[in-house]
C-alpha cells in the first residue's frame, strides 16, 4: 500500500523539520513492509536525513536548471536527492494554469530523469454530474506514457479535494477500474480521506494507496492515517 501525504503550501523548512522527525520515529518498526509512505513538502522545506519515508516534490520546471525565475530545477532536486515528484495535481492545472501540453513536457522530462512519478487525474463537479468522468480522465491522460515502469496514477475528483466530501467507493473503484484497463501502475485515490474512511477506501478492489491532503499536514494525523489502514488489512 502506498501512502502519500500532499503538504501543499504548508510548513516551513523548522516545521517540516520538526515534522520529518515526528514521522520517522513514528514510522520506526512500525510499519508494513508492503507499506511505501510518500511525503511531498514543498520546495523551501526539503530536509535531508529522512530514514522511513521517501520524500518528493510537489512541482519542478523541465530542465535541469536555466532562466526560469521562481522555478525548481532538477538540479535543486538533485541536492536533496529527490526523486520523486508529482505532476498534473488539480490545483496546478486550475489555479495556477498549467496547460496540458506543460504537464506533458513535466512527465517527459521527469521520465528521461528516471524519475518516480505521482500523475494525478481526476474530473471537475460538471463532468461528474453529466457523468462524464472517463471522458475527462482520458483527455488528461492524453500523451503520457501508460507504461512507464515508475509510474504511479493517483484518481483525485477536483469535486472531493479539500472538501469533506469523498468520492463514494462505488464511484472511485469504477473510476479504478477505468485506469487499471489502461495502465499497469499502481493505483491511488485521493479527495478528503481521513481516518474515519480511509479504512472502507483501502478496501476498494484495485485500491494500491491514497493520496492525502488536509490529514495529512500534521505528523501525528498522518500516523494515525497509516495506523487506520494497516489495521483495516489484518
Amino acid at each position: 500500500m502506498i501512502l502519500a501525504a500532499n503538504l501543499k503550501c504548508n510548513h516551513t523548512r523548522a516545521s517540516f523539520e520538526r515534522y520529518a522527525k515526528a514521522l520517522d520515529e513514528g514510522l520506526a518498526g512500525g510499519i508494513s513492509r508492503e507499506d511505501e509512505i510518500l511525503v511531498f513538502p514543498p520546495a523551501s522545506a526539503f530536509c535531508a536525513g529522512v530514514k522511513n519515508f521517501t520524500q518528493g516534490a510537489q512541482n519542478f520546471y523541465p530542465a535541469v536548471h536555466g532562466s526560469f525565475t521562481g522555478e525548481i530545477g532538477g538540479d535543486m532536486l538533485a541536492e536533496f536527492d529527490v526523486k520523486t515528484v508529482l505532476i498534473g495535481h488539480s490545483e496546478r492545472r486550475a489555479i495556477l494554469g498549467e496547460s496540458a501540453e506543460l504537464i506533458r513536457e513535466k512527465f517527459s522530462f521527469a521520465a528521461a530523469q528516471g524519475w518516480r512519478i505521482v500523475f494525478c487525474v481526476g474530473e471537475d463537479e460538471a463532468a461528474f454530474a453529466q457523468d462524464r468522468s472517463e471522458d475527462f480522465v482520458a483527455a488528461q491522460l492524453e500523451g503520457i506514457d501508460l507504461k512507464y515502469p515508475s509510474l504511479v496514477l493517483a484518481y483525485e475528483p477536483v469535486w472531493a479535494i479539500g472538501t469533506g466530501r469523498s468520492a463514494q467507493c462505488e464511484q472511485i473503484e469504477r473510476m479504478l477500474n477505468f485506469l487499471r484497463a489502461k495502465s499497469p501502475a499502481p493505483l491511488l485515490y485521493g479527495g478528503s480521506v481521513n481516518a474515519e474512511n480511509i479504512a472502507k477506501i483501502c478496501a476498494i478492489r484495485g485500491c494500491d494507496g491514497v493520496l492525502v491532503g488536509t490529514a495529512s499536514w500534521d505528523a501525528s494525523s498522518f500516523l494515525e492515517l497509516i495506523s487506520a489502514s494497516s489495521r483495516c488489512r489484518l
